[in-house]
């Protein structure tokens, strides 16, 4: 293997989520090591990564707002590609605080060009007197299953360093589903081990190529106008032991220049931790 595919991060996530605080404002600069380009190319060639601006803007209403509810749904429109070297600013407005239900929303950019706009709602749990939880079956025991090393090669995008991935079928880049269903299933979980939480799912539910991507053999380049987290179970020692989670996306639609995914996370015991859907523009339709 190269030294690129060995190479270990050296700014963690938790590193790349400490934003300095300016009332309920926050400001961060990306590093090159989260960039969504390539392992092939300079870092500089590609944008930070949209999984981890999410977190990002979820960590911001939460915390600057100081709401202590739970996070039930996050979106995010990318109104313009981040930059790197650039103070990123994320201003966030508290629309209204209920006892029940909060709602927030926030802007973020870089001097007077604005990069993203984002809402949340949150919500207090309660007891419901006949839960209904929907299963999974998960596919194969994440123990059985051995490290991709096609996910730390030169395709990879660098911010997949963060992340250990394990497939049972897969991956299928490049044309490995061109004649079947447009589906990306694998185990992932952060490579320092520490447990989930809503701000690591917003990484790991964006972090793995998209699924349009297995239906052809060649590159299609597309970037990310908006997308909406809903999150349904909190990640927790038992259902996500070591911090593994079974992740599926799946191509939706693609079609006149726009293509829409989904994305499924489930603990260990099947449990649906979050679902997303994510609207991509495509940029070299062939």
């Amino acid at each position: 293997m190269t030294d690129t595919q060995t190479q270990a991060p050296q700014r963690t996530f938790d590193i790349a989520m400490q934003m300095q605080s300016e009332g309920p404002n926050r400001r961060v600069t990306v590093h090159h090591e989260f960039s969504n380009a390539p392992n092939s190319i300079p870092a500089e060639k590609g944008f930070p990564f949209g999984g981890l601006l999410a977190a990002m803007c979820a960590k911001t209403m939460t915390e600057g707002l100081e709401i202590d509810a739970p996070l039930q749904s996050l979106t995010v429109q990318y109104l313009a590609a981040a930059k790197f070297g650039e103070e990123l600013v994320f201003e966030p407005r508290l629309l209204r605080k209920g006892r029940q239900v909060s709602y927030a929303n926030l802007i973020a950019g870089e001097g007077e060009r604005l990069t993203h706009a984002a809402s949340a709602t949150y919500g207090v749990d309660g007891d419901c007197p006949t839960p209904v939880h929907e299963k999974h079956r998960v596919p194969v025991d994440v123990n059985s299953l051995t490290e991709s090393e096609h996910m730390r090669g030169p395709f990879t995008p660098r911010f997949a360093s963060q992340i250990e991935y394990r497939f049972q079928d897969g991956p299928n880049i490049f044309g490995g589903n061109k004649d079947r269903a447009r589906r990306e299933g694998t185990w992932m979980r952060f490579r320092d081990g520490k447990p989930l939480d809503v701000y690591r799912l917003c990484y790991l539910m964006d972090a793995l190529y998209p699924p349009a991507s297995t239906a052809f053999q060649h590159p299609v380049l597309m970037t990310t106008v908006d997308l909406r987290y809903d999150f349904i179970a909190p990640p927790t020692a038992q259902n996500t032991p070591d911090g593994w989670a079974y992740v599926e996306f799946e191509l939706i639609d693609f079609d006149r220049d726009w293509t829409v995914d989904d994305v499924t996370v489930w603990g260990v015991d099947g449990t649906v931790l979050g679902i997303g859907r994510q609207r991509r523009r495509v940029l070299n339709r062939k």
